[in-house]
């Protein structure tokens, strides 16, 4: 039964887990986003109450 020989199906498991551990995230991480967030004023926004018509 070749399935249960682990030789060459273990050196594929780790060297695609090397893959998406190391090579890809770099990749994904080296992306920016078009529109940077812009930090938000620490002045408090003024709320007013709501009248509801019933």
């Amino acid at each position: 039964m070749p399935q249960l020989n682990p030789n060459p199906w273990f050196a594929i498991l780790v060297f695609s887990w090397i893959v998406f551990l190391t090579i890809i995230p770099t990749k994904i991480l080296n992306h920016t986003t078009p529109n940077e967030p812009t930090p938000m004023s620490e002045e408090k926004h003024k709320t007013e109450s709501w009248d509801w018509p019933w």
